[in-house]
């Protein structure tokens, strides 16, 4: 049904575009015009420009040839994480990788290959279809800011189909955490370290306090919290009189979630407080979690695709972040799908050539099972 040879071309072509976190210009050009080559009408928002990056979000839109049939959305994220120039993707074994010096960037460009290539083969094939919506974000990767900032009244689509995550096609994310970014300033007093120590109270020290009271780790199956980042001081001899911490918490319950930030928050400055320091403390909200239930319409339908290809099925829950927890936020329902991503952010990065092709075949699987229902 799919055309291998024109995937596995373009596919390489895509990995071989440097396309960095607000650096996605050439691909985003690129991707406009094929989507226009393929009859959709391409809106490029102003994320970019809010964001300070060469391109904005692209969300294109074609009508179907069943008119009753509902809109279904398929995504993908135009950006990778570094080091993604020069990347010179090779296929061994059935296996394809870079070269070991930088990332593959399987991580999206598989979404958008497979998504193009799903496209040409109901046109070529005459496969009746509703109306279809293509969503390529820009900067996914740190902190899903891309789909965070999008005119998200462009989207119309009733269900959402998020191509973005680990292990072979017949994976579908239907939870997954939100996550919030805590940021402390911890306030001491200077003085000399040799001559008057006593007189000073030493930032570092309390941020290590802190530090010993703060949840870490695995909170429980849905719920985690890490400290990523402590830096402060200026000499040896000087009692330090600012340290920073920077720190995450996530959580794939809502209530879960504000209730570890806020009990970290009160950590920060009662402890700062008990020391005779003040914490300035500064909260981030990344992103909500979303949750769909396994009997929720898009998951049904995305397993329906599964089956009719008799990919294993697995309904589960996610640990890190993605497009869908906006897209959800936006009134889109949406799931994330496995399309074969091996050992992303890493040099170590592959895809097999099978999850390739059939990641396609998926595409196209969805686009056909959902001109079966009503809008």
């Amino acid at each position: 049904m799919i055309q291998e040879k024109r995937l596995l071309n373009e596919f390489f072509e895509l990995l071989q575009m440097y396309t960095p976190t607000l650096g996605e210009r050439e691909i985003a050009d690129v991707l406009t015009k094929r989507l226009e080559e393929l009859g959709f009408t391409v809106v490029e928002d102003d994320g970019g420009t809010k964001l300070g990056g060469t391109a904005g979000n692209l969300v294109a839109t074609r009508k179907g040839t069943i008119p009753e049939a509902p809109m279904i959305m398929l995504t993908a994220h135009m950006d990778n994480v570094q080091p993604c120039k020069g990347v010179k993707p090779q296929l061994k074994d059935g296996l394809i990788t870079s070269d070991g010096t930088t990332v593959l960037g399987a991580d999206d460009k598989v979404g958008i290959a497979t998504i193009l290539e799903a496209l040409r083969t109901i046109d070529e094939q005459k496969i009746p279809h509703g109306d279809l919506q293509i969503v390529f974000n820009i900067a996914e990767e740190g902190g899903v800011n891309g789909s965070r900032v999008m005119n998200s009244s462009l989207l119309k689509a009733q269900y959402g189909f998020v191509f973005d995550t680990i292990n072979s096609p017949g994976r579908i994310v239907r939870k997954a955490p939100g996550k919030n970014r805590i940021e402390a300033r911890i306030i001491g007093k200077s003085a000399h370290a040799g001559n008057s120590p006593e007189k000073g109270i030493s930032a570092i020290v309390v941020a290590a306090n802190i530090i010993t009271k703060l949840p870490q780790g695995r909170i429980d199956e849905e719920t985690t919290a890490n400290i990523g980042i402590i830096h402060g001081g200026r000499e040896t001899n000087v009692v330090p009189e600012e340290a920073q911490i920077v720190m995450e918490t996530r959580s794939r319950d809502k209530e879960k979630l504000t209730e570890l930030t806020d009990n970290a928050v009160r950590t920060f400055e009662l402890v700062a407080r008990e020391m005779g320091a003040t914490a300035e403390v500064t909260v981030i909200k990344n992103y909500s979690p979303f949750k769909l239930a396994e009997d929720h319409a898009t998951v049904q339908l995305a397993k329906r695709a599964c089956e009719n290809l008799e990919f294993p099925v697995n309904i589960t829950e996610g640990g890190g972040g993605s497009d869908a927890c906006f897209f959800n936020a936006y009134g889109v329902p949406s799931v994330v799908l496995g399309v074969g991503i091996r050992n992303p952010h890493s040099k170590e990065e592959y895809i097999p050539e099978k999850d390739l092709y059939d990641t396609a075949r998926l595409a196209v699987e969805l686009i056909k099972e959902a001109a079966k229902l009503k809008a």
